[in-house]
Order: structure tokens, then C-alpha cells, then sequence
């Protein structure tokens, strides 16, 4: 007897599961998880990750298992454990979906591509999303992102299970030795509370998503706060795409119309997003415009990244930003961007220094989403308009009655309504800076001006343009007025056209 493996990575699911289906198709199938402890010892990986995981690894052994074949947890080398397998049950093919993932998910995929070859094994790998593997150039490419999500989701199949399979425990992260991660308010993970989700957030939290996405406190709800589910591929985006178009398709009233537009254009987004780091695997490591590599110091100031981390930046709605991510696991676009933003151009931290420490707070995490985003933010692509933001105008902005703030930093209810965004100007704030509440490490307005002429004057160097150009070639893609993503071959002559800020895609 001869079977297939079908290796799960970021796709924990059944339903719209083409590597499922295609190995069905062809006799006796073995569904595989592989846990790898390096993979999860590595800078970006975290333990709430892994709870979420682990929990939808629970909830897609059921799954599989009605269908006909639970879920198979191996932990170790992924080319060990499929060459196990393999060999004690003559399985001839691995059925799998492409990942765009990190530069070490990349690696360990070239290592299992070089044993498969050398082994005879037959390994079909498919798209799951809109990104293509192996793209010449950008034109076109959102024509084929639609025609793909256009397309019918595969229904589950029944399965012919691999005899004599134990399925193996799924692990703790205790046993994969990760650091304790205290995250009380953290999205749970499995396809029923995936759909739950999707279906509160169409039939009624999604009206006011528009208007509200912006705000920390109505976008906790107004969200779709699908990324967790999107991220690890308990929905595919085919699955919220054809949904969120059926439910247009009704032409409910009141915000809904442009509710759903606006989060389908993000759908879009995150594809495109996800392209990027398709097209450039380095995209964690290197600037994508080189001549930003000397913009911030490679080694971060050690006050200011230990600030950064430990939510003490003596900055309100930064800080409350940072411990609202830290218990929930998740944060709203907007203030995604203005975290990155201030840690890059108030602090002068390289994006690099900054980026493991916000991807092992996300639940969310997606590297082709976060890595992009950190440089966009970061103004490091050459291409994307500059935004430093304001941390004291955001405040008064999205939590103008402080209730958000106050909430997260209860050290600062001596401080008046007025002063509650830069209690600096307080005339009291001695009683509470530097004793309750740190000072803040730099001068907000003087550390804006800095980063603004260095960022500025590096863009008007000889040189800074034609490469800019060049990456735009590449990488960069904008809207036409019906929506629909066309190839930008250049820069526009003053600043390019800019993509929603939206870090690991909040949705």
C-alpha cells in the first residue's frame, strides 16, 4: 500500500483545503502537523502563539477524525519525522500548501524540497491565498489574486486513513520550553470559534467597522478579529472573501455598504502585503531600500528598547497601547502603526530591534504582513509616504475622554483630563513623574523634528530616487478607482501612494 502525507503548516483546516482534497483523491492519507522546537525557539515565536496553535491543532485532530483520519503530532526535525514516516509506511507523496513565511520556515522548506528530490518523494505544493509563488513581475497579479478568490472552495473530503499511526501528543509549551507569556485576554484558537467570529462580525459587530477600526476601544469590537484565524489558516481568505461578498450581496443598510467594502479592500491588502515577502524572503533582515541601512543606529539605544518593551516610555498612550497588547494579544491598525512609528522615529530604534519583540506579542502574527508593515512604518522601502505620528495627538484623537488610557495606566489618576496625554505640563507632575510613572525617555515634539530632518535629508541624496524607483518597480502596487490593484512603475514625483498602516493586518 502506498500513500500520502498531507503536511499542515499555517492552513489548520479542513474545509477549502486543496493539498487535503488532492491527496484524498488518491488513496490512504496521513495528516501531519510537525511541531519544531527550533522553529518555536526562534526570536519571533512566542508562547501565546503556540496556545492558540496548539488549540486549533486540537480542534482540526477532531475534524480530520470525522472525516476519517485524525491528526498526526510528530515533534522534532521536519525532515526527520517525514522521512520516518515515510519509510515505515511506504507513503510516496507529501501533499502540502506554499507558506510565505520567515527566512527559517524557508530554509527548512528548501532542506525538505533537497530530501524529497534525492528520495524519490513526490511533494505537491499548492497556493492557499492569493500570493504566487515565483512571480516575473507584478502586472497582472491582481487578476490572478481575484480569479483565485473567485473561485469555489473545495468541500472536505472523506479520508482513508494510514494504518497503524499513533497520533502522537500535542505538545505544552511548557515541553517546547518557552518563556512564560501571561496573555489573560487572548483570542481563542479552533474553527468553531473561527466562525463564531466571522459570523458576529458580518451579521452585526462589522456596521460600524469603518468608522471605528481606528479607535483602540470601539475597534476591540467594530473589528473583524479574524487575523488569528487568517494567520494560522483556520479560514482561508477564499472562506471570508466569498463571505463577506455574500453578506454585501444582501445589501443591508445603515454603515454596512461601506463596511464591507472597506474590509474586503483589506482582504486585498493583505495579499499584497503578503506578495512583498514572497518576492523578497530577506525582507526581515535587510532594508529594502538600501541606502536606509545607515538611517538608525544597528545597535538600539539598550534604555530605550528595555522602555519600549517594558511599556514604560513615560509616553501615556504608547504605554497603553503596549500593555493592552501585552495582555490581549491583539491591537487595532491604527495604533499598531503608531507604536512601530514612535519606536523607529521618537526612539531611533531600528526597526530590526523592534520587530521580533511586537511579533511575539501578536496572536496575529504573520511575517508577511509584519515585516512589511514594520519597514513601511519604519520609512525604510523608499517608497511609502513618511508618517511620524503624533503619540499625544493620537491620545487626544482616539481616546479624547481618556477612559482607554486611564484603563491601562491607573498610576495616572491623580493627573487632570487635560494633562492626561503629556502630563509633562502638569503643574503637579512631580507628585507622579518619576515616581508612579516614568519621565518620558525623549522629548516628544524636539524627537519628531530630529527623526523628521534625518529621514527627509537621507530621501534628497543623490541616488536616494533611482533606487526608489526601482523598488517600486518591484514591490510596490496601488489602486485604481474601481478597487483594483495596479503596478506602480515609479514613485510619484512627490511622495507615493501610501497603503492603510495596518500591522499583521488586524482586519
Amino acid at each position: 500500500m502506498t500513500g500520502s502525507i498531507v503536511w499542515f503548516k499555517r492552513d489548520l483546516r479542513v474545509a477549502d483545503h486543496a493539498a487535503l482534497c488532492a491527496a484524498a483523491a488518491l488513496g490512504p492519507v496521513l495528516p501531519l502537523y510537525v511541531v519544531e522546537p527550533e522553529l518555536w525557539a526562534q526570536p519571533d515565536a512566542s508562547a501565546r502563539q503556540w496556545a492558540f496553535v496548539a488549540e486549533c491543532l486540537e480542534a482540526l485532530r477532531g475534524d480530520l477524525a470525522a472525516l476519517g483520519a485524525p491528526l498526526v503530532v510528530r515533534t522534532g526535525c521536519a525532515v526527520e519525522v517525514l522521512e520516518t514516516l515515510a519509510r515505515r509506511h511506504r507513503l510516496s507523496r507529501i501533499f502540502s500548501h506554499e507558506e510565505t513565511g520567515t527566512l527559517w520556515t524557508f530554509a527548512r522548506d528548501r532542506r525538505v524540497g533537497a530530501w524529497a528530490r534525492a528520495n524519490g518523494m513526490a511533494w505537491h505544493e499548492g497556493p492557499q491565498s492569493g500570493v504566487v509563488r515565483r512571480l516575473a513581475a507584478r502586472d497582472g497579479w491582481a487578476g490572478r489574486r481575484d480569479r483565485f478568490l473567485a473561485a469555489p472552495a473545495a468541500q472536505p473530503p472523506g479520508l482513508s486513513a494510514v494504518p497503524g499511526v499513533a497520533p502522537g501528543p500535542i505538545p505544552t509549551a511548557r515541553t517546547l520550553r518557552l518563556a512564560e507569556d501571561r496573555c489573560p485576554h487572548r483570542q481563542v484558537g479552533g474553527r468553531q470559534a473561527a466562525l463564531t467570529t466571522l459570523g458576529g462580525f458580518l451579521t452585526s459587530r462589522g456596521e460600524g467597522y469603518r468608522a471605528a477600526m481606528a479607535s483602540p476601544v470601539a475597534g476591540e469590537r467594530a473589528c473583524s478579529r479574524l487575523s488569528p484565524h487568517l494567520a494560522f489558516g483556520v479560514l482561508s481568505g477564499r472562506e471570508v472573501a466569498h463571505a463577506a461578498a455574500a453578506r454585501r450581496a444582501e445589501r443591508p443598510g445603515g454603515g454596512w455598504g461601506a463596511s464591507l467594502r472597506s474590509f474586503e479592500s483589506r482582504l486585498a491588502w493583505r495579499d499584497h502585503f503578503m506578495q512583498k515577502l514572497e518576492d523578497a524572503p530577506d525582507l526581515e533582515a535587510r532594508c529594502l531600500h538600501r541606502a536606509t541601512e545607515s538611517l538608525r543606529p544597528r545597535t538600539p539605544d539598550a534604555t530605550r528598547l528595555a522602555a519600549f518593551q517594558s511599556a514604560e516610555t513615560g509616553i501615556p498612550f504608547v504605554d497603553a497601547c503596549l500593555r493592552y497588547l501585552a495582555a490581549t494579544g491583539w491591537l487595532n491598525f491604527r495604533m499598531r502603526a503608531m507604536l512601530v512609528s514612535v519606536a523607529a522615529n521618537h526612539l531611533w530604534l531600528d526597526w530590526r530591534a523592534t520587530g521580533p519583540f511586537l511579533a511575539r506579542r501578536f496572536t496575529d502574527y504573520e511575517p508577511g504582513i509584519h515585516w512589511s508593515q514594520m519597514q513601511m512604518q519604519s520609512g525604510t522601502t523608499g517608497i511609502n509616504t513618511i508618517r511620524i505620528y503624533n503619540p499625544v495627538k493620537q491620545g487626544r484623537d482616539q481616546d479624547p475622554d481618556g477612559r482607554f488610557t486611564r484603563a491601562w495606566l491607573p498610576e495616572l489618576a491623580e493627573v487632570p483630563d487635560a494633562f492626561l496625554h503629556e502630563p509633562w505640563r502638569w503643574g503637579g507632575a512631580g507628585r507622579v513623574l518619576g515616581r508612579a510613572y516614568p519621565e518620558p525617555v525623549v522629548d516628544v515634539a524636539a524627537a519628531a523634528r530630529a527623526a523628521r530632518e534625518a529621514v527627509w535629508g537621507l530621501r534628497r541624496a543623490r541616488g536616494f530616487a533611482a533606487e526608489a524607483a526601482e523598488v517600486a518597480r518591484k514591490h510596490a502596487s496601488r489602486k485604481d478607482r474601481s478597487g483594483h490593484f495596479v503596478n506602480d512603475r515609479a514613485p510619484r514625483r512627490r511622495r507615493p501612494a501610501a497603503a492603510p498602516g495596518q500591522l499583521s493586518l488586524d482586519l
